[in-house]
């Protein structure tokens, strides 16, 4: 590590490095999603036991092997920066607590240049989905979210991103099964940061909620 690198610049490479993992994790899950949706879980055999001929079963398998290292990768490049947020903290409160409150906004997965050159870049401004239903006990209602809320950004998607593709984010949620998403979510006057963790219940799917393209989307 050069010298007199500060904590803060430690954080804005880490940051980089976590944006580029999961840029690479979306890149390989759409090769899962262009061979039939097939995800992390489908089978790659027909119902008499031969390999699919519908889909590329070795891209599919690479792929999976791919997104499974990455998630390996992602989860411990978290783990660093979670350590170096806390002691970015620290250094705040000792230095200037006027600083503090400014700190506790850092966003691990705001939008960002390239160089992620800005750690506390401004939230989002525009919904790329709306939830219209959340059903009770689901990981949606666990999560805190409501019929209603204009999501901002959904993990790694965000309006500068998102694709009008509902898809696309079905994909992530398949990809981050039982892992944190990060979510951006307003609701009223209020922007919200909640956590989604996307798994098996006792109900549909593994959200349990129901996203629609808000208006303003499907006027065009």
């Amino acid at each position: 590590m050069a010298a007199g690198t500060t904590t803060k610049e430690r954080l804005e490479r880490l940051i980089t490095a976590k944006n580029q993992l999961e840029a690479q994790i979306n890149r390989n899950g759409q090769i899962l999603a262009a061979n039939d949706n097939v995800g992390m879980n489908g089978p790659l055999v027909d119902p008499e036991g031969f390999p699919r001929n519908d889909i590329d079963v070795y891209q599919v398998r690479l792929a999976r092997q791919t997104i499974i290292c990455l998630q390996n990768d992602h989860k411990e490049l978290m783990n660093q920066i979670q350590t170096l947020l806390n002691q970015y903290h620290s250094e705040i409160a000792t230095t200037d607590p006027e600083l503090v409150n400014r700190a506790s906004a850092l966003d691990l997965d705001s939008d960002r240049s390239p160089g992620g050159a800005n750690i506390t870049d401004r939230a989002p401004a525009r919904a790329i989905v709306v939830v219209n239903l959340v059903s009770p006990d689901s990981p949606a209602e666990r999560a805190g979210l409501c019929a209603g809320d204009a999501i901002l950004r959904f993990g790694s998607i965000n309006s500068d991103n998102f694709k009008g593709d509902l898809a696309q984010i079905g994909e992530l949620v398949r990809n981050m099964q039982s892992q944190n998403v990060q979510l951006k979510v307003k609701r009223a006057e209020q922007q919200l940061d909640l956590i989604l963790v996307p798994k098996t219940w006792s109900g549909r799917g593994l959200l349990g909620c129901n996203i629609v393209l808000p208006p303003e989307a499907m006027d065009h």
